[in-house]
């Protein structure tokens, strides 16, 4: 599955990818160079492969999200004073819906321009205890049609919750480069293959016929 690294190659790649940034990989391989680099290489392709998944996960929960809040507030609901002022604002550092809802909404003109430029972040906290009665209480399981039942919104809008904070820290360590190998990288998939399956179980069973993280688990050197 590796190419043979040239001399140059190992000499080389190390001090590139900055001593720091290796030396998890050094540490994780016993200091053998080689393999180090293979796991590196390993790792860049499996964080690649998690870029399908992951984009039609916040694709479908995103819209999923905004279904239930334009039944409540409105197609306009970006610049509604009611879902607004629903929105928590902490002071910085702290992320704040609030403040990035205000910040989107003041630089794009349409609510689907508006919910694409949101954080992922933003969504995870629409999924808060904070909405469970004005928002989710009446449409969790509409907008989720496919989600278990056996129990009420509150504990599924919860779990779902917990499962998008779980996938949102896989995304931020990918797209900051960082190494995942030490996840439970099957755990990830499952979850992230669960939410959007609670969206749509179709969905859900595309997404696992065309992914390819599955082989990459199994290819771990």
């Amino acid at each position: 599955m590796y190419p043979k690294l040239s001399p140059k190659q190992q000499h080389h790649l190390p001090h590139i990818l900055s001593a720091p940034r290796f030396a998890t990989y050094l540490k994780a391989t016993g200091n053998d160079r080689t393999q180090a680099l293979e796991l590196y290489s390993w790792n860049l392709q499996i964080s690649s492969a998690f870029l399908v998944p992951l984009h039609v996960l916040e694709v479908a929960v995103r819209n999923a999200i905004v279904e239930a809040i334009e039944a409540v507030h409105g197609g306009t609901w970006p610049w509604t004073q009611g879902f607004i002022r629903s929105l928590p604002n902490p002071k910085r550092p702290t992320y704040s819906p609030a403040r990035d809802l205000d910040i989107c909404a003041g630089q794009n003109d349409t609510a689907g321009k508006v919910d694409a430029e949101l954080k992922f972040i933003f969504w995870e906290t629409m999924l808060t205890s904070r909405h469970q009665g004005r928002l989710w209480s009446g449409h969790f399981f509409t907008v989720f049609p496919d989600a278990p039942r056996g129990v009420t919104s509150g504990p599924r809008r919860s779990e779902l919750r917990d499962n998008i904070e779980h996938i949102r820290r896989l995304r931020n360590r990918i797209a900051h480069h960082e190494p995942i190998f030490i996840r439970d990288l099957q755990l990830d998939l499952d979850k992230i293959l669960a939410c959007i399956e609670w969206r749509n179980a179709a969905t859900a069973a595309w997404v696992k016929d065309i992914q390819t993280v599955q082989a990459f688990i199994s290819l771990k050197p």
